[in-house]
């Protein structure tokens, strides 16, 4: 299992908050799911789970 760092963690949740307003405890994310975005560099990550899940983006407006 990958290390989960706390400067990888902030990232992600910072990434998942800009992107789907939302945070990892709001997602009920554990560290194993986690796990599963860690080789990516949390900004990719965030974007990876919003796609896996089917997220709508907050951060590109009306169209």
């Amino acid at each position: 299992m990958t290390t989960i760092t706390a400067q990888w963690r902030n990232g992600f949740n910072t990434a998942l908050q800009s992107h789907f307003a939302i945070t990892i405890n709001d997602a009920g994310l554990t560290d194993t799911d986690l796990a599963r975005y860690s080789d990516l560099p949390p900004e990719q990550a965030a974007l990876q789970f919003g796609e896996d899940y089917d997220l709508d983006r907050v951060d590109r407006g009306w169209r």
